[in-house]
């Protein structure tokens, strides 16, 4: 047989070798491969699917997809592939979407506006049936402004009114409930770490806002030097809190922007030969896995993990079947609080 290796295999064999081989047309060799047993003989369709083994015939999926106009990819574009989040929200996302024939790929834009927004070109979007954009940068008028012609779902911290149906979570919510734990268990001198103040609506301030109503709420004033920014990573998180318990700031709690930090907060707590949550207590936020594992075992904010993913791909496949979104254009999970052993019991008095 043309193109055909020794011992009856070859790299290049078609729907065409299949159906010469196996005595039928190129149409029933199709109808095999693609279920439509009520149109074929069960004894054609066994002799068909074992030349197709017998020939290591392989379907080509890109082909047979561009053919219907889509390529079976959506896209993610995520601020950093390194951080542990948005690893947990590709495996969420990738494990539905699998489900429905669709396979997910991850890239990243570093938080960058310019990579944003080429995210969304249109020859950037050639390459997906759709896409889910993190947004970290954009802002409405920026994003609004673009035109792609393929489904578009935002996902992230940020909340703001765009065109698009949007995914995020509850930032002052889920900062107000952490922190109102920590002042319950006996907290008064509570570290926003990662957090700032301002008008911007960044993930950063939006926290501190609940981390200031928490406090209003309790009648407990705020230090303004409790107010640390920092990156949301370990190593910088670990670097702030040294800074401040060597400086001689007072503190009896972490409030962590996110569990990463939080992470670093604990190591840097246990460097300094204080107990957790005996004399400062901890709290993150995003209910990370890992964070089951510290020592000891990290309080955090759970922001609605499975239901964002849940939401985001109901979003997508609505718009990919040709429908508009069906639900909310806007979705925002109700954040709860896990409590473990870096935060203290409620009522606790500290000495």
């Amino acid at each position: 047989m043309a193109g055909a290796e020794q011992g009856g295999r070859s790299r290049n064999v078609t729907m065409h070798d299949v159906a010469r081989t196996a005595g039928v047309s190129t149409m029933t060799v199709s109808n095999v491969i693609n279920g439509r047993s009520a149109r074929v003989s069960d004894a054609t369709r066994d002799r068909v699917l074992g030349v197709i083994a017998d020939l290591g015939y392989r379907v080509n999926t890109t082909a047979r997809s561009l053919r219907r106009g889509r390529t079976g990819v959506i896209g993610l574009a995520v601020p950093d592939l390194a951080a542990e989040y948005y690893g947990q929200l590709a495996d969420r996302l990738a494990r539905r979407l699998r489900s429905h024939g669709l396979r997910l790929a991850v890239e990243g834009t570093h938080g960058h506006l310019d990579a944003e927004l080429d995210t969304l070109a249109t020859a950037h979007m050639d390459t997906y049936d759709a896409v889910v954009l993190s947004v970290a940068a954009g802002d409405v008028d920026d994003l609004d402004r673009l035109q792609p012609d393929k489904p578009v779902v935002l996902v992230g911290e940020r909340a703001f009114a765009s065109r698009y149906p949007h995914v995020h979570m509850d930032n002052v919510g889920g900062a107000r409930l952490a922190t109102a734990h920590l002042l319950a268990g006996g907290s008064r001198r509570i570290v926003a770490l990662g957090g700032r103040d301002g008008d911007q609506e960044s993930v950063g301030e939006l926290r501190v806002k609940g981390y200031r109503e928490a406090h209003e709420a309790h009648g407990v004033s705020v230090d303004p030097e409790l107010v640390v920014h920092c990156y949301l990573d370990a190593a910088s998180a670990h670097e702030a809190v040294t800074r401040l318990i060597r400086g001689g700031v007072e503190i009896d709690g972490v409030f962590a922007l996110a569990d990463s930090a939080a992470v670093g907060a604990l190591r840097a707590v246990a460097d300094a030969g204080l107990a957790v949550p005996e004399d400062v207590a901890v709290v993150g936020f995003d209910n990370l896995p890992s964070g089951r594992f510290t020592v000891p075992s990290m309080s955090t904010i759970e922001p609605g993990n499975d239901e964002m993913a849940d939401a985001v791909c109901a979003m997508l496949l609505a718009q990919l079947a040709g429908d508009e979104v069906g639900g909310p254009r806007l979705v925002m999970p109700e954040p709860s609080l896990v409590l473990r052993e870096s935060t203290r019991p409620l009522g606790h008095a500290v000495d």
